[in-house]
């Protein structure tokens, strides 16, 4: 278990955690809560060892194997399946000792290695990789790809994978959902619960939380408090508690009142003044409950749209993808992901934007933006339509040296240039008081954008968004670096916005809260959704089963080959005086290494034959017998030999 006692913890001279206590069972899933800058990140890098307690007591079983998601940015030509394979620290171990082991000639050592390459998982570990690779998100085309290949999100998925490929007791995620879509989330949440070590996670993610997570530590005020539940019972724990510490509080106010109203009466009478004195070290003695310090809330509003079209667009056949690259042969077709869209946006609606990944929501949200032109068919905006655009990478289009103040200035310019201003307040103390609504007041207004938070970077980007009035809002996963209040904010504000929204996001309490209808972006086409968020989930792992099945066939019959091609300790002919001693060691050593190259390919074998005992796609029927073949001719092979070296030894 893990434990800390009376631990204090400091960054600098800022005190994080003072007199902290909490134990922390095996198999236990935490949840770590708490506002920004409370110290969740801080209390990571105790339990990682990069950082040491100041004060007290902390305790990690020596034994325990960590795994966490590193926060480099991966550089290297390796492919993806490669990078997440090397993850696995007993696999590499395991490696290593046979490479080791076949550079002797120790046939002992070499079967102990053989049996220990067998026990880490050689013969299914690209498989394993792979599986991780794509419930993540990735496409089975990129499994070989170059890590840096990617981009910088795909490329912390992959580190992510790696983490998770890793055997550990401990698993540490610092917001693993930062960088995935929802059909990533949802494979994440199924993989996670399986998982048997003992996890603690930060994320602002409460359906996450909820399902990943039986246990909440909650740093409050420098110390820990240990809730029993996932994060909406903690949040109804955490209520209840406060209202008690503030009935409490009022009560002590209340006795405190009437001992300073007795002493203040009859301090200067001689007859009563040795009660008062007694009322007086009372007061002293009295321990004193701390009011309530709730957490600051953030709100916003949208203004009401100056019009409201209806309809707001409409879609005739509309084709949305993306053009050739500029330096592309001339004739070169377009890329088309969606086509034959038939679609009416109405003023009002709430559309939640589904598909699994690379289905092409974020083509068809950028279409509508006006960032993509379509490839085909007609696309009729309403009178009037003023779009409120928040794109994924919206964040890298801010200028880092400029401040909020600076980009609103350039937001008001660009506006008037283009005729689009309204009757919208332009002076710079406006602009300021617009800016404070949104939690940035005093010098945060001057402060360089490439010196703040994610999350502050994103409220920048919703206020700018805001202050345009728009009456369509196309938000693709806006929530990905704000905390939980600026979410329940975000979801508030658009309940009340009167205008028409449409949402991709992975934050599935902003769906639930803001939607009422799904659009589902799959097969090149654009359909109604019929089902709620739970249904979607339950689609999303069914489709996304039979993809990591294949894939998993292909890199199992690709990790083997080299085994099976690897040549076999050749027998000697016995000696026609019969095998000396040190023949007769020999023999047994080689026999020793062919049983247990035997044992990983019938393993391999036993894994081939269950999943040929259930029904499956004829795709994977023909693929699994292919592979079955391969590994009995192994098999055949090394009985061969096995044969020949018991007659040596045995004849």
């Amino acid at each position: 278990m893990i434990s800390l006692k009376n631990v204090t913890l400091r960054r600098s001279a800022k005190v994080l955690l003072e007199g902290a206590s909490v134990t922390l069972n095996p198999g236990e899933k935490v949840g770590l809560v708490g506002r920004n800058g409370a110290g969740k990140s801080s209390l990571f890098a105790l339990l990682n060892g990069n950082l040491h307690e100041d004060a007290g007591e902390y305790y990690i079983p020596a034994q325990w194997r960590m795994g966490q998601v590193a926060q480099d940015m991966p550089e290297t030509e390796q492919s993806a399946t490669d990078f997440v394979v090397e993850g696995d620290t007993a696999l590499n171990a395991a490696r290593a000792e046979v490479a080791a082991a076949e550079a002797t000639d120790d046939y002992d050592r070499m079967a102990h290695a053989y049996t220990g390459l067998h026990d880490a998982g050689e013969y299914d570990a690209a498989a394993r990789a792979q599986a991780l690779i794509l419930g993540l998100g990735f496409k089975t085309s990129e499994l070989d790809n170059p890590v840096n290949s990617f981009s910088g999100g795909w490329r912390m998925r992959l580190q992510l994978a790696r983490a998770l490929m890793c055997p550990s007791d401990l698993l540490l995620l610092d917001e693993p959902t930062n960088h995935l879509d929802l059909d990533a989330l949802v494979w994440l949440e199924a993989w996670l619960k399986k998982y048997e070590g003992t996890m603690v996670v930060i994320s602002h993610d409460r359906e996450f939380l909820d399902a990943v997570t039986n246990v909440t530590l909650h740093i409050d005020g420098g110390k820990l408090v240990r809730y029993g539940g996932n994060y909406s019972k903690f949040e109804d724990m955490r209520a209840e508690q406060m209202e008690l510490q503030q009935n409490a509080y009022s009560k002590q106010q209340d006795k405190i009142a009437h001992l300073q109203k007795f002493i203040a009466r009859f301090k200067a009478k001689a007859s009563k003044a040795k009660q008062a004195q007694s009322r007086v070290k009372a007061l002293d003695r009295m321990e004193k409950i701390a009011p309530l310090l709730s957490e600051a809330d953030f709100s916003f509003e949208f203004k009401e749209p100056a019009n409201l079209p209806n309809p707001m667009l409409s879609m005739s056949n509309v084709s949305f993808g993306y053009p050739p690259p500029e330096d592309a042969p001339e004739g070169t077709p377009p890329t088309v992901i969606v086509r034959n869209v038939n679609k009416t946006v109405l003023a009002g609606q709430r559309i939640g934007i589904l598909g699994a990944n690379g289905q092409g929501k974020s083509t068809l949200v950028k279409t509508v933006a006006r960032a993509l032109q379509p490839l085909g068919g007609d696309m009729t905006e309403g009178k009037g339509l003023n779009i409120g655009y928040f794109a994924q990478q919206e964040l890298d289009v801010l200028r880092p040296a400029d401040t909020p103040l600076e980009h609103m200035i350039r937001l008001v310019k660009d506006l008037a240039a283009a005729g689009k201003l309204g009757n919208q307040p332009t002076r710079e103390q406006d602009l300021r008081s617009f800016l404070g609504t949104f939690n940035f007041s005093g010098d945060m207004v001057k402060q360089a954008v490439g010196s703040m938070s994610g999350g502050e970077k994103a409220r920048l980007v919703l206020c700018m968004i805001v202050w345009q009035r728009p009456n369509l809002l196309l938000l693709d996963e806006p929530t990905n670096h704000l905390d939980l209040a600026t979410r329940e904010a975000l979801s508030m504000a658009l309940n009340e916005f009167e205008g028409t929204v449409m949402l991709v996001s992975h934050d599935r309490a902003l769906l639930r809260a803001v939607c009422d209808e799904f659009w589902m972006v799959s097969r090149g086409g654009v359909d109604p959704f019929d089902g709620d968020l739970d249904d979607y989930q339950r689609y999303l792992l069914d489709e996304a089963k039979r993809q990591r099945e294949l894939a998993k066939l292909d890199s199992k019959s690709q990790s083997s080959k080299e085994e099976i091609k690897k040549p076999a300790p050749v027998a000697a002919s016995p000696s026609k005086g019969g095998p000396s001693g040190g023949q007769l060691s020999k023999w047994k050593k080689e026999l020793a290494a062919v049983d247990a190259r035997m044992q990983l390919l019938n393993g391999e074998g036993a894994g081939l034959e269950s999943k040929l005992s259930v029904n499956q796609h004829p795709a994977e029927i023909a693929e699994l017998g292919k592979r079955l073949s391969e590994v009995n001719e192994a098999l055949r092979q090394l009985e061969d030999q096995w044969l020949t070296l018991t007659q040596h030894i045995e004849p």
